[in-house]
């Protein structure tokens, strides 16, 4: 998290997008989700959230976006305020106001990131002294991906997402996000691998790396699981990673579950003026690696 402006009444956190490098679903769990292995990066792609403490509890979002987004009690800001009042018996409220960037249900972490941001918001304003280490913690039984944004931008994460291992690969690159006007369903996306119990593979390690080309040369050994099932599906989606290969990325493929494909490339391509990179059923952004160690 990146806190912009801080005072007794308002707290502003840019939330970051992140990508997974690779994904691998090793098995599924008793508890019915799943087991990953994935190397997590933290984008330049942020929503911006502006936090307001009101004397009485409860809160209230105020989106201020051209993406649509549901702002009542199912949204990860109000499940993170929800989640601080009961464990801390808050009896004061939030007037939030978001600034909505990263694209939504897009493999990009972004309601999962402003969910952290709630937390940390909450921690901040409402003096709870909490570390980033205990909120990453409580931050896991609102989602998998939460206890990451807690990080230092750059993680290896496995079990549910709980286990969020700090990395040091090289960052001087720049990546292309595409993000096309595909509904994926991210249940049916891990339905779909039928992971079962005791079905599992091994997990894969990242080589050191030194130089963008061993980060990419390791990378080139994993992919995404998600990947071959929703290029069968949605053929859009390896025209978007063709022809990012074709523009000279070093490495095409989808993050999350999708449907967004990335492009990791030494030097940004020219998208403005690329019609490919125009069309108006695309989102696309041109972004970096970013780290926001200590402004959590």
């Amino acid at each position: 998290m990146f806190v912009r402006h801080r005072e007794t009444n308002e707290v502003v956190i840019d939330a970051p997008a992140k990508v997974n490098l690779f994904l691998q679903v090793l098995n599924k769990r008793p508890d019915g989700y799943h087991n990953i292995n994935s190397l997590f990066q933290a984008v330049s792609l942020f929503d911006r959230l502006y936090f307001t403490p009101v004397p009485k509890a409860g809160i209230s979002i105020h989106l201020e976006s051209n993406i649509e987004l549901p702002v009542g009690e199912d949204n990860l800001v109000a499940k993170a305020y929800r989640l601080m009042k009961e464990r801390f018996a808050l009896d004061r409220g939030l007037v939030v106001k978001l600034e909505k960037r990263i694209p939504v249900s897009a493999g990009l972490g972004g309601g999962s990131s402003d969910g952290a941001a709630a937390l940390s918001a909450c921690n901040l304003l409402f003096n709870l002294g909490l570390r980033s280490l205990q909120m990453a913690e409580l931050s896991l039984a609102l989602g998998s991906d939460l206890p990451f944004f807690f990080s230092s931008g750059q993680a290896l994460v496995s079990g549910q997402g709980e286990v969020v291992e700090e990395t040091s690969c090289p960052i001087d690159y720049r990546i292309v996000l595409v993000t096309p006007d595909i509904v994926v369903s991210t249940a049916a996306s891990y339905a779909s691998l039928k992971r079962g119990l005791t079905k599992s593979k091994s997990p894969f390690s990242l080589h050191s790396c030194r130089k963008v080309e061993d980060l990419v040369g390791s990378l080139r050994l994993a992919g995404n699981d998600f990947e071959e099932v929703h290029l069968r599906s949605f053929p859009e989606l390896g025209r978007i990673k063709d022809e990012l290969l074709r523009r000279g990325a070093l490495l095409a493929r989808m993050t999350g579950s999708g449907p967004t494909m990335f492009g990791i490339f030494k030097q940004a391509p020219q998208t403005e003026a690329d019609e490919m990179f125009n069309r108006g059923d695309w989102s696309v952004h041109t972004v970096e690696p970013i780290s926001p160690a200590g402004q959590k």
